[in-house]
């Protein structure tokens, strides 16, 4: 039986340091503040806002939200990101992507409006760059590849010298993890839709990643008895029993019956990566308060 990566006590420990944190910032007179754009009401916006404002609570930061009608123009949301730039009392800001439709073929250009020392989330090329050289200056990694690393560190998996497959070349996921990874001296590999053997790539590595947003496209094929496993996706699952007796629920990437009892570790789907995401966002939003506060 594999051991379970919980994310609570990854959570609950970054939160207790960050409280700490945020009260020396606060003896000096700062707040540290995150502002949420939210254009529309999409059910998982609005569902991580609400996890955003109870994890607030708990690190000693703020949330302010900014929600923009679902027909906003691109005017409107560079409006509402250059008042967030402009304004001292925001240290970072989330903007919640994928934007409407009508919005999308203007995403380079919204993103990269945002200061990139108040992206929080990775967004800009230029958090981006920061990311692939290792340059803590430049910017903040994306919040989930960030949490996959707090939750190995936490459960001490030495990654020095360790083989590391991320499945998903993403930009909010897949990239910026390799980067991470490598960034802790692991040796890594990519694989995508285009990757010849990907079982055979997967039961390589030492930890395995998995970012490909696929039900149960992790299989006992997949891997090997001593790997760690970081299943990152959320997936919905119609056959999985839920909480209230019936079926349907969220689960991961993995084929959780068959590939917990081979591994040596595994992260659950709730609970795992997901619980880490906003500990992680909050993080960033008090280091970039310190930062503008020259801490």
């Amino acid at each position: 039986m594999a051991k379970l990566l919980y994310g609570k006590p990854v959570a609950e420990a970054m939160c207790e340091k960050l409280r700490a944190h945020a009260e020396a910032l606060r003896a000096k007179g700062v707040a540290p503040k995150l502002a949420i754009i939210r254009v529309g009401e999409n059910p998982s916006d609005l569902s991580y806002e609400r996890g955003a404002i109870q994890r607030a609570a708990m690190a000693g930061a703020e949330v302010q939200i900014i929600a923009l009608p679902e027909d906003s123009e691109k005017a409107d949301v560079l409006n509402a990101i250059h008042a967030c730039n402009g304004d001292a009392s925001i240290h970072g800001v989330l903007l919640f992507r994928p934007l409407p439709k009508h919005l999308r073929a203007f995403d380079g250009e919204i993103r990269n409006t945002l200061d990139p020392m108040k992206d929080v989330d990775g967004m800009t090329d230029l958090s981006c760059a920061g990311v692939f050289e290792g340059r803590s200056d430049l910017g903040f990694p994306p919040c989930t590849p960030q949490a996959c690393m707090e939750i190995l560190d936490y459960y001490g998996v030495d990654l020095s010298g360790a083989r590391a497959t991320v499945i998903g070349r993403s930009l909010v996921v897949g990239k910026p993890l390799a980067m991470l990874l490598m960034g802790k001296n692991a040796t890594v590999t990519v694989c995508h839709t285009r990757t010849k053997d990907v079982p055979e790539e997967a039961r390589r590595a030492d930890v395995l990643v998995t970012s490909a947003g696929a039900l149960k496209s992790l299989t006992a094929e997949h891997v090997r008895p001593g790997q760690v496993v970081i299943d990152v996706s959320i997936n919905w699952d119609a056959d999985k029993p839920n909480a209230r007796g019936g079926l349907g629920a969220i689960a991961g990437d993995a084929d959780f019956e068959a590939v917990e009892p081979i591994v040596d570790a595994i992260t659950p789907v709730p609970g795992g990566v997901g619980a880490v995401t906003t500990s992680v966002l909050f993080s960033h939003v008090i280091a970039a308060a310190e930062r503008m506060t020259g801490d």
